[in-house]
């Protein structure tokens, strides 16, 4: 008995929880791709709603990751001025934001991811469907629409991918003073990181700018999507 089949013959209540339950087992597995799909459509959500949505949250987690990099910065420049007090607190607070800098990127990885892969899946249907449609007019209407919605959607990820690949070499550069911190936890240390700690606000400056872009195209294009 199919998935969709066994599904209708639940009542109304149980089988939206249960298309609920479906819908977050299968979110990010390949093979419930289908499944997941057309549960989704039963709550009232296409493909296109799907990736709108999706595009929502890159926008919000990249929001969230541009703050958690700026504290993170603000956290290392204070240790920077360091003149005295516990210094096993001061290094558990600096690993602190640095472990929450990147959860933050992950979070922001696995939304890009998440968004590319629906991206497939929305345009290889609305492809087949194009093909489909006999009206001339229709049909070229109908292509015009995938193309600028293709054009829009690269300019997207371009963007999306240029700020995720802009987390790595910050958070490499976190890593290394939290891991000098942690093997010579002593005021001279800390006091060595400062020329280090200039370079660092580079690049936060460098990414800040780069996930502002990526969140001002994800505006663009959700606003797109709407007309």
């Amino acid at each position: 008995m199919g998935a969709a089949h066994f599904l209708n013959k639940i009542p109304m209540r149980k089988s939206r929880s249960l298309l609920l339950l479906t819908v977050a087992a299968c979110a990010l597995a390949a093979s419930c791709s289908s499944l997941y799909y057309s549960s989704m459509e039963k709550l009232g959500k296409e493909k296109r709603d799907i990736l709108v949505s999706r595009v929502k949250n890159v926008r919000e987690d990249q929001e969230k990751a541009k703050e958690q990099f700026k504290t993170t910065l603000e956290a290392f420049q204070a240790v920077t001025g360091f003149d005295g007090g516990d210094l096993e607190k001061t290094y558990k607070k600096l690993n602190g934001e640095f472990e929450d800098a990147e959860s933050r990127a992950k979070k922001v990885h696995e939304r890009v991811d998440s968004v590319e892969k629906v991206a497939k899946d929305l345009f290889a249907e609305w492809e087949e469907e194009v093909g489909s449609i006999q009206d001339p007019k229709l049909k070229s209407k109908s292509r015009a629409l995938l193309l600028d919605t293709r054009k829009r959607y690269a300019a997207l990820m371009k963007k999306m991918r240029t700020a995720e690949k802009r987390m790595e070499p910050v958070l490499s550069a976190f890593r290394d003073q939290v891991l000098f911190l942690k093997h010579n936890l002593n005021a001279r240390a800390i006091q060595s990181l400062k020329e280090t700690t200039i370079e660092i606000d580079t690049e936060v400056t460098r990414l800040v700018q780069d996930l502002e872009s990526s969140i001002q195209e994800a505006d663009a294009f959700i606003a797109a999507m709407a007309v």
